[in-house]
């Protein structure tokens, strides 16, 4: 087969590009090769991520990430985001890994893939104290439970209301739904403990309590899809550090109680 000049200098300038341009690098590669590794963590959920007086990231997650980044040698930056944006932060590469109260779900790891867990967070249906209307799921029947978009609570009760007739309101941010509450916007809602404890830090004498318990989650890190070797070293950091009691030893600084030894095996 014969080529004229145009289509060979064609066929030359794809050659010489594809020798030019490097294979893409692991995620795991390009932060050693950075220094620094990118996390998405939420300040908006306290104890696990929050900003102190000098607004500086402080929690439980925070520190986790921190522990990390120092036990590899690298610095750290956080990537502020909400319970929504999490997994698109780290989809769009504006994010290498997610430490942010990210619970194991089906639908999630369609998208992304996580490591062994090394945290934890009980979810609850949360009501005003002075209100014993509430003591099963059926109880619920005909009431509005708010929750944050696409996070747990979302996904646990978004089928339990079709079939006990009661409403799921969704808020963006875990700060919008705290906010209703304090308010009065929402009376019920579908939140994990931390949540709970900042409503009535500025609930006054109107606190909230838990109602029902809609499950205990194991609580892991996020990478990309593929990202195999990022994986792979993340669970060899996070296995260590469960077995040596550092990752209990932060929870319980925060938390006030042991992550469950179920979720840290």
């Amino acid at each position: 087969m014969k080529l004229n000049r145009r289509h060979l200098s064609a066929l030359l300038s794809t050659l010489c590009l594809a020798i030019a341009m490097p294979a893409s690098a692991d995620v795991l590669s390009n932060i050693m090769t950075r220094k620094k590794i990118r996390v998405a963590t939420d300040m908006g959920i306290a104890p696990f991520g929050m900003l102190d007086g000098s607004m500086k990231p402080t929690g439980s997650d925070v520190d986790v990430a921190r522990s990390l980044a120092a036990d590899w040698g690298v610095e750290i930056e956080f990537i502020n985001t909400t319970g929504p944006t999490r997994i698109p932060n780290l989809n769009t590469d504006k994010a290498d890994i997610v430490i942010s109260s990210l619970s194991i779900t089906e639908e999630r790891a369609k998208v992304i893939d996580f490591t062994k867990p090394y945290s934890f967070i009980r979810t609850t249906v949360i009501g005003p104290a002075k209100d014993s209307s509430v003591k099963d799921w059926a109880d619920l029947k005909g009431k509005s439970i708010a929750v944050v978009r696409t996070t747990m609570q979302d996904v646990e009760l978004t089928p339990k209301a079709a079939a006990l007739g009661f409403t799921v309101v969704r808020y963006d941010d875990d700060a919008t739904a705290v906010t209703a509450a304090v308010s009065g916007q929402a009376t019920y809602l579908g939140l994990g403990d931390p949540q709970m404890r900042t409503i009535n830090q500025r609930a006054g004498g109107k606190p909230f309590e838990a109602k029902l318990v809609i499950k205990q989650f194991p609580i892991a890190m996020g990478v990309k899809k593929g990202e195999t070797a990022l994986q792979a070293k993340l669970n060899e950091w996070i296995a260590v550090n469960a077995k040596n009691g550092k990752l209990n030893a932060i929870y319980k600084k925060y938390h006030e109680i042991d992550v469950p030894a179920e979720f840290l095996k």
